[in-house]
């Protein structure tokens, strides 16, 4: 039945390659946008593990003192570790990075606080007890102030979390599509093999010996598109490659762009194959029970 379903199948190769070619944008489409929030994901995540807070102490607080809050704050739950920033370290890199290291030297003392730089645990602090640790820090008489810049990777996050709801949605209109791609391709096959269907029923052929090669094919037809579709998302990748790397060392990244995996490919091989087996399955037995020989 497979061999008669591929010899079918190439009576009419164009517009056979045509269905699949469909098939395979209608698939290429979820799948490039899965791809898109795969590769924001591990870029939040790498954001994510520079989520700092930037502790500011009073001008008049000596290091000795910021040492000892060091300790004193590196008990808290929601903190992972604490870097003291001296004075003199924050003046020297300030030298280093600004260029202006000889007016620098013209001052009579170091205006620059001493300054605490806080990771915080990523695993336990959620958006309320970032805000309470801020508050916090913030109450207490050594501080000047504190800054934890995160609001942009939670925006960044809710926009993400949008984008995997857009990939459910789509992946299931993309899904009803392939479906109606593939119950139409059959219903056309069917129509074409009308008189030979009906001479095979004469002979004494069961619907589900008929069914057989329209089931085949309608596989066929599903993961050949999802061949085409990964085909076309490996090839936007790889377009995309070298754009996106140069973006990523202007930010100071060694981000690349990530590909569909081996186990992703074949679920979108699979997925396409079951879609056609599942369209054709639809369209054969709704039409086969309108061919009866008369």
């Amino acid at each position: 039945a497979m061999m008669l379903s591929i010899g079918q199948l190439s009576k009419n190769p164009f517009g056979n390659l045509f269905s699949v070619i469909v098939i395979g944008i209608t698939l290429a489409l979820p799948t490039g946008l899965h791809l898109i929030v795969n590769n924001a994901s591990q870029v939040l995540q790498n954001w994510e593990g520079n989520i700092q807070i930037a502790v500011y102490l009073n001008s008049e607080v000596s290091e000795e003192r910021a040492r000892q809050l060091s300790m004193e704050l590196d008990n808290e739950g929601p903190i992972e570790s604490i870097t003291l920033i001296t004075k003199e370290m924050a003046l020297n890199e300030y030298k280093s990075l600004s260029g202006f290291a000889e007016a620098l030297e013209a001052l009579e003392e170091n205006p620059l606080p001493n300054m605490l730089i806080i990771k915080p645990n990523l695993n336990t602090l959620s958006s309320e007890q970032g805000g309470a640790l801020i508050s916090r820090l913030g109450m207490l008489e050594e501080v000047e102030t504190a800054q934890l810049d995160h609001q942009w990777v939670n925006r960044l996050l809710a926009i993400l979390g949008i984008m995997k709801t857009g990939v459910i949605i789509l992946v299931s209109l993309f899904s009803m599509a392939v479906l109606l791609i593939v119950g139409n391709t059959i219903r056309l096959s069917i129509i074409n093999k009308r008189i030979e269907i009906e001479i095979d029923k004469l002979f004494g052929a069961t619907n589900a010996f008929i069914r057989r090669p329209f089931l085949y094919s309608g596989f066929i037809y599903g993961a050949s598109g999802g061949l085409v579709a990964w085909g076309l998302v490996l090839s936007l990748t790889l377009i995309m490659q070298d754009p996106v790397s140069q973006l990523a060392i202007l930010y100071g990244s060694d981000f690349t762009l990530a590909g569909l995996r081996a186990k992703e490919v074949a679920i979108l091989i699979a997925t396409g194959g079951g879609l056609g087996l599942l369209g054709s399955w639809l369209a054969v037995g709704r039409h086969l029970r309108d061919t009866e020989p008369t």
